[in-house]
């Protein structure tokens, strides 16, 4: 049987840590910062963690 592949793309926007958690870069901050205000710019500086469904994909994707 085939080995299962790592989804490489994923792979470099997804970040497991030692507890076997996702975190995931927060979207909107590209662009258009000046309209947003300090607190929001700070807050989608941080990460976010994956949960539920969403987690499971990922998970799958690679290959956990």
């Amino acid at each position: 049987m085939a080995k299962k592949k790592t989804h490489k793309g994923l792979a470099k926007r997804i970040k497991v840590t030692a507890k076997g958690k996702l975190i995931h870069r927060r979207r909107g901050k590209a662009h258009l910062l000046s309209k947003k205000s300090s607190r929001r710019r700070r807050r989608l500086g941080s990460g976010k963690e994956l949960t539920g469904g969403q987690a499971r994909i990922v998970r799958r994707q690679l290959g956990r």
